[in-house]
């Protein structure tokens, strides 16, 4: 067959990812966190990007075709842009709050607005001086007329919070009060860089004396003097070790205490005829010395870890009618509130003489148009796809997790007209607020067991709330084996095998039955 070129012409279709589908898809997945750092660093690009409620909010004086309406759609100003949204479905920017009834679950509620004097565009009356100077206002756009300013914001949370002494820090200041000797000094900051998070001494003390070039019965002097401060059980080897320093710090630690450390393995075990055997005590004071043991930190270094406790905000609040069914609303809290400056715009487009910045000024708008829709219609998905799971798991909201339905993404889906990929990125870092409490999204979302003699599938979240119910009502003497445990799940229409009840018993960090039963008989 001989090879040869030649000239086709063919006509196809294809999908092309334009950079503001990118955006648009992008801004799907990400967290209100996420999404409020995104929005700050497109507000610092883009100099007609403005965020709502700053110091120059006043638009009582700019008119009614100044900009961006509640829905989305501005007017036109003879540019052919489009200045706003044409979402499907309704307005979340609007007020309109989604309710599921008590009889079809479902209607558009005439609820308080989410932000009645929402704008998309905010304009001021200075802004007309700004643009005397075109060049210099578009160099200097920060300082135009209705600008919230950087510099006017307040420090972060984090930034205010007080300064707490970190564990090297406490450390550090025991040692150079405690030891004189500039070489027992430098021993002991050796050893606080070799503990771990927990406070463990993690590296080898003939190791660390070659590092040093001293006597190794020196650096074992410098560690049983850094043993002894504070917290106690710091730089210990063991855990065994650990407790050993608190007892000793307590003046607890006699022979009895001692064997018991030397064999946690038979204490973790419930060996406790092993463990009586070995201290020479009896039931009731194994009971005891277990009882002390559990009062000691095993991780002294934890004490001093000052990381803050970031609470998660939800993005969809759902709350019961008094009259039955829910309401399902954004919260407007994390919902970051960005507006056009059309008036900035209009003023600049009339000034600009230059075409790089006439094309520059119309990149922009284009870009924060497209920024807006975005958002809005960000917002209206993630409403859609909440309110069709509150639908689906209404159950669940009335009655608790045992009526947890299976639910797969396809459902969502079909159910909103929407894709399962679509659905998936709205789901992921997103939290609802609900009577039962804050749930992820995804939670939702569970795998379905088959239900027994051809009854309804069950939702595994709901199949392994039932186990451990199962577990925690168990008596001392009527300890449930898997096997057993399969056994009622059967009776009460639940097709599950007995190795899925393990996988389950053992995710919920669950003992076996031999364990447990230990557990139980000993009190312990």
């Amino acid at each position: 067959m001989a090879l040869s070129q030649r000239l086709d012409l063919r006509q196809s279709q294809s999908l092309v990812m334009t950079p503001q589908l990118q955006q648009a898809i992008k801004l799907l997945q990400l967290s209100n966190i996420e999404l409020t750092e995104f929005v700050d660093r497109e507000i610092e690009q883009n100099p007609l990007l403005e965020r709502e409620g700053g110091d120059g909010g006043d638009t009582g004086d700019s008119g009614a075709g100044n900009g961006l309406d509640a829905n989305g759609a501005g007017p036109d100003t003879g540019d052919g842009l489009d200045r706003g949204a044409d979402p499907d479905g309704p307005d979340p920017w609007s007020g309109d709050t989604h309710e599921l009834t008590g009889s079809d679950r479902l209607a558009t509620g005439s609820q308080a607005p989410l932000d009645t004097d929402y704008e998309n565009v905010w304009t001021h009356a200075s802004a007309a001086e700004n643009g005397a100077d075109a060049a210099g206002a578009l160099s200097s756009w920060g300082n135009r007329g209705g600008s919230t300013g950087f510099d006017d914001e307040g420090p972060d949370l984090e930034q205010t919070l007080s300064s707490l002494p970190s564990l090297r820090e406490h450390l550090a200041s025991q040692i150079n009060v405690d030891l004189a000797d500039p070489v027992d000094r430098m021993i002991g900051l050796t050893l606080i860089d070799a503990l771990d998070d927990a406070g463990y001494l993690t590296a080898d003390v003939a190791a660390l004396a070659g590092q040093l070039g001293c006597p190794t019965a020196r650096v074992e002097a410098g560690l049983a003097a850094a043993q002894r401060l504070d917290p106690p059980g710091i730089f210990a080897r063991s855990l065994a070790e650990c407790l050993a320093l608190q007892l000793r710090e307590r003046n607890r630690l006699d022979p009895a205490m001692q064997a018991l450390l030397d064999h946690l393995d038979l204490l973790a075990q419930r060996n406790v005829a092993a463990l009586i055997r070995l201290c020479g005590v009896d039931a009731e004071d194994i009971s005891d010395m277990v009882a002390e043991i559990k009062t000691l930190d095993p991780k002294p270094a934890l004490a001093f870890d000052h990381t803050p406790t970031h609470t998660i905000a939800p993005d969809v609040l759902m709350r019961a009618q008094p009259q039955g069914g829910w309401v399902i609303e954004l919260n407007p809290e994390t919902l970051p509130r960005v507006l056009i400056n059309q008036r900035y715009y209009t003023t600049l487009s009339g000034a600009l003489r230059s075409k790089s910045d006439r094309d520059y000024l119309s990149e922009r708008l284009t870009a924060a148009s497209w920024l807006v829709r975005s958002l809005h219609q960000r917002a209206n998905t993630i409403l859609k796809v909440a309110t069709e799971i509150v639908r689906q798991q209404d159950a669940f909201f009335l009655h608790g997790v045992r009526y947890l339905k299976p639910l797969i993404l396809r459902d969502i889906a079909e159910a909103i007209g929407m894709h399962e990929s679509t659905v998936s990125r709205v789901t992921t870092n997103k939290f609802m607020s609900t009577p039962r409490g804050l749930f992820e999204l995804k939670y939702f979302f569970t795998s379905a067991i088959p239900g027994a003699d051809g009854r309804a599938a069950h939702s595994a979240e709901a199949v392994r709330f039932r186990i451990k119910a199962l577990v925690d009502q168990e008596r001392a003497d009527a300890i449930l084996s898997d096997d057993q445990i399969v056994e009622i799940l059967r009776r009460d229409g639940i097709d599950i095998a007995r190795r899925t009840v393990a996988k389950y018993r053992e995710a919920l960090r669950i003992p076996s039955s031999v364990q447990r039963r230990r557990d139980k008989a000993m009190r312990l």
